[in-house]
C-alpha cells in the first residue's frame, strides 16, 4: 500500500506556487506604477523650451549626413547634432521594434500605454512632448536616419490613435546614429532607446468670447440729411 504521508506536503508546495503566480501581475503593476510616477516627476519640470524647432533639427541631421565626405567621423568623434535636447526634462524608454523595421512589437504596447498614462496625469496635461528615436551604428547612416524617423512617427501615431493623446501635444524626431546615447559603444542596445522630451506648455487659448455684431433693427435707420443748395 503506498504511503500518503507526502501528500499534504505536495499540496502545500502547489498552493505556494499558485500564490506566487497570482502575485506576479500585482508586482508588475506596482513596478509599472512606480516607473510612471518617476517619469511624471522627471517630465513635470519648469524651464522647458517651447521654441524648439523640430523641423530644423531634422534638416540639420540630414545635412550632416550629406556632407559626410568632409566631416565624416567615427560615432565616438561625431559632435552632437542637437545638444540642446540634453538640457530639457526627459526620460528614456525601451520600445522594441521588428529588426530594421518600424513595427512596434506587441510586448511594447504596455510601455506605450504607461507613457500615455503619464501624459494624462493632471500635472502634465498642459505639456507638449517630443518623441526622439535613435538607432545603433550599423549599415548606412542615411537608412538609419530614415528608420529612426519612421519609428518616432509610429510611436506618435500609436499614442494618438490607440491611446487618444491629442496630436497637438506630440512631435516626432528621428536622429538615427547622429546623437548616440553611448558613442563609445556604437552597437550597444542603449543607443536604440527612445527619448520622451518635455518641450513646453501648450499655447493658451483665450476663453473670452468674440463679441457678436448686433444688426440694426428695422425702422431705426435714420435717413441721411439732404444737402442744401
Amino acid at each position: 500500500m503506498p504511503s500518503t504521508t507526502k501528500t499534504p506536503r505536495r499540496i502545500g508546495l502547489v498552493g505556494l506556487a499558485l500564490i506566487g503566480l497570482a502575485a506576479l501581475p500585482c508586482r508588475a503593476q506596482t513596478q509599472a506604477h512606480g516607473a510612471g510616477d518617476d517619469w511624471a516627476g522627471k517630465l513635470a519640470v519648469a524651464g522647458t523650451a517651447s521654441d524648439l524647432d523640430v523641423a530644423a533639427l531634422r534638416q540639420q541631421a540630414a545635412d550632416r549626413i550629406k556632407a559626410r565626405a568632409k566631416i565624416d567621423a567615427a560615432p565616438l568623434k561625431r559632435p552632437l547634432v542637437a545638444p540642446e535636447l540634453l538640457k530639457l526634462p526627459q526620460v528614456s524608454v525601451d520600445i522594441q521594434f521588428d529588426e530594421d523595421a518600424s513595427v512596434v512589437r506587441p510586448e511594447s504596447y504596455r510601455t506605450l500605454g504607461l507613457i500615455a498614462d503619464v501624459f494624462s496625469t493632471p500635472a502634465l496635461m498642459g505639456y507638449r512632448f517630443l518623441i526622439v528615436a535613435h538607432t545603433i551604428s550599423t549599415g548606412k547612416r542615411e537608412n538609419n536616419l530614415l528608420l529612426s524617423q519612421r519609428r518616432a512617427d509610429v510611436i506618435r501615431d500609436i499614442l494618438i490613435s490607440t491611446f487618444k493623446i491629442s496630436p497637438k501635444r506630440l512631435q516626432a524626431l528621428g536622429l538615427g546614429e547622429e546623437q548616440m546615447r553611448d558613442s563609445a559603444h556604437p552597437t550597444a542596445p542603449i543607443n536604440q532607446q527612445v527619448q520622451i522630451v518635455s518641450v513646453g506648455s501648450l499655447p493658451e487659448v483665450s476663453s473670452s468670447p468674440t463679441p457678436a455684431v448686433v444688426p440694426a433693427k428695422a425702422g431705426t435707420h435714420k435717413p441721411r440729411p439732404k444737402p442744401r443748395h
